[in-house]
C-alpha cells in the first residue's frame, strides 16, 4: 500500500483521503486552513456528507489517517501527492487553476525523491502538462540535482455525488486513470488495490482523455437534466404529464431512468462550473459546443421560470406582493449542506424582488443559506422545523426533496397554511392525493 498526501481538505480532498484511508493506504491530509485542519484533529467533520464521519473516526483511530498543515513534510514521507483544491469559475467562465499551481509548485519545492503527483481536481484539459511544466520549473530553480529528480503527473477524476460520496467512492463505476509512464501506473494501482482486487473496471488512458472524460461525463448529465426540464414546461403547454413521458424514456436502456427527474434546475459544486468551462474550453478550441452552451441558459431560465410558476399560480402579476412564502429545502440536493449554485438562492431572491417575504427550512443547508442569501436577509427567517416553518404562510413550495418532506401530514400543513396552495418543484407528490386534500397543486410538467 502507498502513503499518500492530499492537498485540500474540501469536499473531494477530505473524502476522497478517508476513503483511501480505508483501502488501507497511509493518508495525510494536507490544508493550509489552520482552523480546519483543527477541527478535524478533533473529530469535527466541516462538511455535511453521510458517512464521511465514521470513515474518517474509524481511519484516525487506526493510524491511517492524519492531518496537518505541513505540507513539506508530507510530500517527503509520501509516494504520491493528491491534488484536490477548488478550480473555481473565472470570470470568463474557465477554470481558475492558481490554487492548481500553488500546489504544484509547492509539491516540486519540498520533493525528495520520484514521486507521483495527481490532478483530482475537476481540471481542463492541458492541466496535466501545465503541472509538469510547473513542477520543472519549481526543481530546475532548485539547481542542477533536483532538475534531474523523476516524477509523473497522473489525472485521475473524481465522480462523487455529494450525499452519496462514501458509496460513490468505495464502489465506483469506474477508475479513470491518465499517465504516461508505467511506473505511474502501477503505483495508482498500488493506491486503489482495494477496487482493482475486486474487479472494478479501470480505464487506463493518456493524461488528456482522462481531463476530457470527467467534463465530457458531467456535461452530458447536465445537458440530460435540462432536456427533461424543457420537456417537463412542454408537457404543462400541451396538457401531457412529464412524470409518464421520463419512465416511458427511461425504460428505454440507450437513454436510462436516471438524471430524467424534472425540477428547478440543477446547481451544486460540479455541474454549473464544469458546464461553463467545458464550453469555454470548446470555444478556446475553435470547436463549440452549442448543445453545452445552451444548456448553460436554459438551466438558469428554468430557474427563473420556476418564480413566474409560484407568481402565477398565486394570482399572477403583482401577486406577490405581501406574500408570505413557506419553503422547505434549501441545498441544491438532498443529503448535502452544499448551497453553491442551489436553484433556491436565484428562486428565493427573485421571489423577494416582486415583494414577498420567505419562512424556510433545511436539515443541514440553513447556515450556509444565510450568508449566501445576505442580499436579502431582511426577508427571509429561517426556521428548525418545517411546519413551524409553514405556519400562516400564503403558499408552500417544496424546493430539496429530502426525506422528511417526503412525507408531509398534508391535513396539518393545510390547517397551517393560509391558503392550500402547494408548489411541488420535486413532483414527489401525487397531484390527485394533494388535490384530493384540498390543495390547488403545482408540479413541474405533471
Amino acid at each position: 500500500m502507498a502513503t499518500i498526501a492530499v492537498a485540500g481538505t474540501g469536499y473531494v480532498g477530505l473524502v476522497s483521503g478517508a476513503c483511501l484511508a480505508d483501502f488501507g493506504n497511509s493518508v495525510i491530509c494536507v490544508d493550509n486552513n489552520a482552523q480546519k485542519i483543527e477541527r478535524l484533529v478533533k473529530g469535527e467533520i466541516p462538511i455535511y456528507e453521510p458517512g464521511l464521519e465514521d470513515v474518517v473516526a474509524r481511519n484516525v483511530e487506526s493510524g491511517r489517517l492524519s492531518f496537518t498543515t505541513n505540507m513539506a513534510d508530507a510530500v517527503r514521507k509520501s509516494d504520491v501527492v493528491f491534488i484536490a483544491v477548488g478550480t473555481p469559475p473565472a470570470d470568463d467562465g474557465s477554470a481558475d487553476l492558481k490554487y492548481v499551481e500553488a500546489v504544484a509548485r509547492e509539491v516540486a519545492r519540498s520533493m525528495n525523491g520520484y514521486k507521483v503527483i495527481v490532478d483530482k481536481s475537476t481540471v481542463p484539459i492541458g492541466t496535466g502538462q501545465k503541472v509538469k511544466a510547473w513542477v520543472s520549473s519549481e526543481l530546475s530553480a532548485r539547481g542542477t540535482e533536483a532538475a534531474k529528480m523523476a516524477f509523473d503527473v497522473v489525472s485521475n477524476p473524481e465522480f462523487l455525488r455529494e450525499g452519496s460520496a462514501v458509496q460513490d467512492f468505495m464502489h465506483p463505476d469506474r477508475v479513470v486513470i491518465g499517465a504516461e509512464s508505467e511506473r505511474a501506473k502501477k503505483l495508482m494501482k498500488d493506491v486503489y488495490r482495494a477496487l482493482y482486487i475486486n474487479e472494478t473496471p479501470y480505464i487506463e488512458t493518456n493524461i488528456e482523455t482522462a481531463e476530457m472524460i470527467k467534463y465530457a461525463s458531467n456535461s452530458f448529465l447536465a445537458v440530460k437534466i435540462t432536456f427533461i426540464n424543457e420537456v417537463a414546461n412542454l408537457c404543462e403547454k400541451v396538457g401531457a404529464n412529464v412524470q409518464d413521458v421520463a419512465k416511458a424514456m427511461g425504460r428505454d436502456g440507450r437513454i436510462g431512468s436516471k438524471f430524467l427527474h424534472p425540477g428547478p434546475g440543477y446547481g451544486g459544486s460540479c455541474f454549473p462550473k464544469d458546464t461553463q468551462a467545458m464550453a469555454r474550453i470548446a470555444q478556446d478550441a475553435k470547436s463549440p459546443l452549442s448543445i453545452v452552451e445552451t444548456t448553460i441558459e436554459a438551466n438558469e431560465n428554468q430557474k427563473k421560470a420556476m418564480i413566474d410558476k409560484i407568481e402565477n399560480g398565486l394570482g399572477g402579476s403583482g401577486s406577490l406582493a405581501g406574500k408570505s412564502i413557506a419553503i422547505l429545502g434549501l441545498a441544491f440536493k438532498p443529503n448535502t449542506d452544499d448551497m453553491r449554485e442551489a436553484p433556491s438562492i436565484t428562486i428565493i431572491e427573485g421571489l423577494v424582488s416582486r415583494g414577498a417575504t420567505i419562512r424556510t427550512c433545511d436539515p443541514a443547508a440553513s447556515e450556509e443559506a444565510s450568508w449566501r442569501l445576505e442580499a436579502v436577509k431582511n426577508s427571509v427567517s429561517f426556521f428548525d422545523d418545517e411546519y413551524e416553518t409553514i405556519k400562516g404562510a400564503d403558499a408552500l413550495v417544496l424546493m430539496t426533496e429530502w426525506n422528511q418532506y417526503r412525507n408531509l401530514d398534508l391535513a396539518r400543513v393545510k390547517e397551517l397554511l393560509k391558503k392550500p396552495v402547494f408548489f411541488d418543484l420535486r413532483n414527489v407528490y401525487k397531484r390527485a392525493e394533494v388535490e384530493a386534500a384540498g390543495y390547488v397543486y403545482f408540479g413541474v410538467g405533471t
